[in-house]
């Protein structure tokens, strides 16, 4: 079972970066715990792949509860890429879809509705990008990425 953050509440807001190729970066905000750096392998599906993302969940409630479960929640997250993309189904409504595997083989899951995400263009992509090339080089381990290929976005969805 996925941990679904307080059915998606406790997710406040973040960007996600899918600019360096077989790796995600980026910053998401949680109830009680606040801002997370997030570097994990992989990269967006097609829909979004190459973009810089932000999303703010309309939902979210600052829940004290939150600090019990979330508390040891590893902050720079370090993990695989499950599937991120603005359109996860063919047989659902276009929505934001974020989920993953942490390097403690933990699984994540969070999903907003569809006006809560959007693409990130021009002067505010650049500086998140650079926001997520520090995120990168801080905690990749130096591994290098891997070659741009269009072909490693081609996961199916199952």
């Amino acid at each position: 079972m996925a941990e679904k953050f307080g059915n998606f509440r406790w997710v406040k807001e973040g960007y996600l970066d899918d600019g360096i190729p077989g790796f995600v970066v980026g910053q998401i905000e949680f109830a009680a715990i606040g801002p997370v750096d997030f570097c994990l392998k992989g990269n967006f599906k097609p829909d979004i792949a190459g973009k810089v993302i932000r999303f703010r969940n309309a939902k979210y409630v600052d829940d004290a509860n939150a600090a019990h479960l979330l508390g040891d929640f590893p902050n720079p997250h370090l993990g695989q890429v499950s599937l991120i993309s603005f359109d996860p189904h063919p047989l659902l409504a276009p929505h934001p879809y974020i989920e993953w595997f942490s390097d403690s083989e933990d699984h994540f899951r969070i999903e907003l509705e569809p006006d809560e995400g959007w693409n990130v263009e021009g002067e505010e992509a650049h500086a998140l990008h650079e926001e997520g090339l520090k995120i990168y080089h801080a905690f990749a381990g130096g591994e290098k990425p891997a070659k741009a290929d269009s072909s490693s976005n081609d996961q199916e969805w199952f």
